[in-house]
């Protein structure tokens, strides 16, 4: 081996992991920290080719970026697993450079293996926080489609009864007096209202339309209803394949759309919404937009409907962004990954 390529006393004493592989795939050269780290001797770790030393369900990668690097390409931060002679296994970061002329490789890494184990940590610490975020949230679903039914079979059904004996008594009104016609008449007016109210009240807990005609079906008849009740055309386009998401999302993007249309109700005082949902690669954007007053988002404060949607937006990795200005109306954009099957 060329005298570039041998050790100083600096690298013999870095704690470290310095070596040099030949192009052959074997070591040619270790320091201190190689043998004291993987808990082999020199002699082994010379006569056994490198791909013996690493983690199995790391091999196929090691060789993938190892053929890059033979192929001029530095490398930088790779990491890998490496299974000790105790059997133990260790997690190292390369930074690897390859000398076409000696046809050598010098590498240098460092042991990450605590590192590793604490982002395992936190990960499994954020996945139980989801998992348990998503068992509350659907059993907040569930409870809201049990009183959604009940308020629609149980109660509109109560008054639907109710209406029907109304009804009986306004065909037989010839003996009753004026005053009792006028009541009968304004009774019958009153107990429409109410099962309209129900059914109304009903959708806007649990819309049953989403489980039974899916996503699409159910933001244009939200749309339709919004702008009857207040006035405000609301325009619904949607560009996707709604069979690529899960109903939790489905659920979280219909509860977004909601907030954000109460939202406008109360503040934006805005003549026009515009509702989309579109594909962009693996990831699904809803954007809701209004042409109302708007506001200045750094000193907005935070409110429950905007506290709801950064919730569910967190419970399923997504993403929202809400932009404003004073005099250009609101967008508030929800991105999310495609996800076919619920978490739980």
């Amino acid at each position: 081996m060329n005298s570039e390529f041998e050790f100083s006393g600096f690298f013999e004493l870095t704690p470290d992991l310095v070596c040099v592989a030949g192009k052959d795939g074997f070591l040619k050269k270790v320091n201190l920290a190689v043998i004291e780290t993987l808990g082999f001797s020199e002699e082994e770790l010379y006569n056994q080719p490198i791909s013996s030393f690493i983690y199995h369900e790391d091999k196929e990668l090691t060789q993938q970026n190892r053929a890059a690097l033979l192929s001029g390409k530095v490398l930088h931060n790779f990491a890998n697993r490496y299974q000790k002679k105790n059997g133990d296994i260790i997690w190292l970061e390369w930074t690897s450079i390859y000398f076409p002329n000696n046809e050598v490789v010098l590498a240098i890494a460092k042991n990450i293996t605590e590192r590793k184990i604490a982002e395992k940590e936190i990960e499994a610490g954020y996945q139980k926080f989801r998992n348990l975020a998503t068992y509350f949230k659907k059993s907040i679903e569930k409870n809201k489609k049990y009183l959604a039914y009940q308020l629609h079979e149980e109660l509109a059904q109560l008054v639907f009864a109710l209406k029907m004996d109304v009804d009986l008594i306004a065909n037989n009104s010839n003996a009753l007096s004026d005053s009792s016609k006028a009541a009968v008449e304004h009774a019958l007016g009153a107990s429409k209202l109410i099962i309209t109210t129900l059914q109304r009240i009903s959708f806007s807990i649990s819309p049953a339309m989403l489980d039974d005609f899916g996503l699409n079906a159910t933001l244009e008849w939200l749309c339709n209803e919004f702008s009857i009740l207040n006035t405000i055309s609301c325009e619904f386009k949607s560009n996707y394949d709604e069979q690529s998401l899960s109903h939790e999302i489905k659920t979280d993007i219909f509860r977004i759309c909601q907030e954000s249309l109460t939202n406008v109700i109360e503040h934006a005082c805005a003549t026009h919404v515009k509702i989309s949902i579109d594909c962009i690669e693996e990831n699904v954007l809803l954007t809701i937009a209004d042409n109302g007053k708007g506001f200045d988002v750094d000193q907005i404060k935070e409110t429950p409907g905007l506290n709801s949607m950064q919730e569910r937006t967190d419970t399923i990795n997504g993403q929202l962004t809400i932009q404003s200005k004073s005099g250009e109306g609101t967008t508030v954009r929800f991105t999310v990954a495609k996800q076919k099957n619920d978490i739980l």
